[in-house]
């Protein structure tokens, strides 16, 4: 992730008039770094809110592109260069963040430090477990039949491949129950926002939000496996 500048006073660096966010001085335009803190919310001028308009966020992110392009600072300041170039870049990073649903609920946990992956992303979901477990056995029963040369066999690969494509349709569905869930959590979270929660609720809510981005994950993980495992069947 691109390393956001930081202002160490609420000034502009080139004429000292009061400067309190955005890209240029209000008084002189100069290109500014960002105020301490800014985050890519920050960057486009919006609330730390998981509901977006895109066709807005796409609209501020050409026209910042056309303001903070290098182009035009070649005639600028060394230092008014490096601020374009590196705000360019940051540009780039807080578009591609934002304008996905769930990269956007992965950046908020993150920049909060509530992102946590590691080995208990991998465990299976203990109401999953049960399926996790027979959809295991399908694959290996697959892997079994391709070692043994038994793709010959068209009726029995036929089978194994017929019940792995309808396990695969069921984890699907609660991929989709999974995205769901987290829609409404982040539903809570700007709700939560708007209403002015305090710390305690704002951290139990990206828990909850990172419990789910986990048990998506490991889902995910699973069809994409399973899709593997049919294609080379």
């Amino acid at each position: 992730m691109t390393t956001v500048p930081i202002a160490t006073e609420a000034f502009c660096w080139s004429c000292h008039a009061p400067h309190v966010g955005g890209h240029f001085c209000a008084a002189c335009g100069k290109i500014q770094p960002l105020p301490r803190g800014a985050d890519y919310f920050a960057f486009f001028g919006l609330p730390q809110k998981l509901w977006i308009d895109c066709a807005q966020l796409e609209q501020l992110f050409h026209q910042l592109s056309w303001k903070l392009h290098p182009d035009n600072f070649v005639c600028a300041s060394e230092y008014e260069r490096e601020l374009s170039l590196e705000r360019s870049s940051q540009l780039n990073d807080a578009y591609r963040a934002l304008r996905d649903p769930i990269a956007r609920v992965e950046y908020l946990l993150a920049s909060g430090g509530m992102r946590e992956e590691g080995a208990a992303r991998q465990q299976a979901p203990p109401e999953l477990l049960e399926e996790v477990f027979e959809l295991n056995e399908s694959l290996d029963d697959l892997r079994t039949a391709r070692s043994r040369s038994l793709g010959t066999d068209g009726g029995k690969t036929a089978a194994l491949k017929q019940r792995l494509e309808a396990e695969e349709k069921k984890f699907e569905a609660k991929l989709g129950e999974v995205d769901e869930e987290l829609k409404r959590i982040a539903g809570e979270w700007d709700a939560a926002l708007d209403a002015g929660a305090d710390e305690a609720k704002r951290k139990a809510l990206m828990a909850r939000m990172n419990d789910v981005l986990n048990r998506r994950r490991y889902i995910r993980n699973l069809v994409a496996n399973v899709q593997k495992e049919l294609a080379e069947a």
